[in-house]
């Protein structure tokens, strides 16, 4: 299904899936006398809560990233994530600021299955990604969030558009951001230049807390200060790089492990999900452990052995393979409840 913003007529329009009336009830929610619409939050780092955010937020937000891409009206988006949270809502608001033609695509982890025209803009998750390496040339904008993206999800993005024989004009970013910035505050270019630092928006402030987490001020999108709990490095007043979250922080033997590094470490070396935990062990305090997504091989095995970690101690005490590692609903991996799955084992 396709919407054309710059000729919308909503009463022409047929929801079919369940997905698509889904859009149907946020449109009728964007387009009635309320200034503000409910939005869900992912749950992945606690309990989902559902907040009201302010309209004239997110279309600051919509103008920000549609002028960086250079998005204009008549061209084509693609939404592929679910509409309860504010990275599928942003979608159809960033379309709807800019008069785009939005095609409606179920979330699915192969969005791009059936699509085989080029598309100017779309936003997926890395799990999406993964699963559409063979159809990105298609897409000549694409933001990933959700969760971060990996080395070894960075390394088939450049060997599959690297070696396209249509040299594709992709550009692809990871972004930054979380519900209570409506979307991302701040994009990383992966393809075909691979930055470092993410760098923000204007009239977005960035500063560290004494922890050293990340604090945020974009009064464009939000009227109040932002703590997070992301632990950064900032090079300069626009540009950071994002070292963890302090909750996910593993303190063993004394020693603060940084799980997010580790796992970017790992993922080069391997294609399956890998994720560092710290379960609770009386010598230590916490015990350094890697769970690994799929079955146990020698290959895997092996690459594992030829990890070089910087300190002894981030070497894991012990690695469990797993069918499945958990994920909320819009792909992040939910550590909480795979905590839970492996001190019960």
């Amino acid at each position: 299904m396709q919407i054309d913003f710059n000729n919308l007529n909503t009463s022409k329009l047929y929801f079919k899936t369940d997905f698509e009336k889904k859009i149907d009830h946020f449109l009728e929610d964007w387009f009635s006398n309320s200034d503000t619409v409910k939005v869900q939050t992912s749950g992945s780092t606690g309990i989902p809560k559902i907040f009201d955010i302010e309209k004239d937020k997110m279309i600051n937000s919509a103008e920000m990233t549609c002028n960086l891409l250079g998005l204009k009206e008549g061209d084509t988006a693609l939404i592929c994530l679910p509409v309860e949270y504010i990275s599928g809502k942003m979608m159809v608001v960033r379309s709807i600021q800019r008069k785009l033609k939005l095609i409606i695509i179920d979330p699915t982890l192969k969005p791009l299955s059936d699509i085989n025209d080029e598309v100017n803009f779309c936003a997926m998750t890395p799990l999406q990604v993964e699963n559409s390496l063979d159809k990105l040339y298609l897409i000549k904008n694409l933001i990933i969030g959700g969760a971060a993206v990996s080395e070894n999800l960075k390394t088939k993005i450049f060997k599959e558009l690297s070696t396209d024989n249509r040299q594709p004009t992709t550009k692809i970013f990871e972004t930054y951001g979380m519900s209570e910035t409506l979307s991302h505050i701040g994009l990383k270019q992966i393809f075909p230049k691979a930055e470092d630092y993410f760098t923000v928006f204007e009239n977005v402030e960035i500063s560290k807390d004494e922890r050293g987490c990340l604090r945020i001020f974009a009064p464009n999108l939000n009227s109040e200060i932002l703590q997070t709990n992301d632990l950064v490095e900032i090079k300069n007043d626009k540009q950071f790089k994002f070292l963890g979250r302090i909750d996910n922080v593993i303190n063993s033997g004394g020693a603060k492990i940084f799980p997010e590094q580790l796992e970017s470490l790992v993922k080069k070396e391997i294609p399956n999900e890998a994720v560092f935990l710290g379960i609770d062990d009386e010598s230590l305090g916490q015990k350094l452990v890697l769970i690994i997504e799929g079955k146990e091989s020698e290959f895997i095995n092996q690459k594992l052995a030829t990890i070089n970690y910087q300190q002894k101690f981030h070497k894991p005490k012990e690695i469990i393979f797993t069918e499945k590692i958990p994920r909320t609903p819009n792909g992040k991996v939910n550590r909480l409840k795979l905590k839970s799955i492996i001190t019960k084992k």
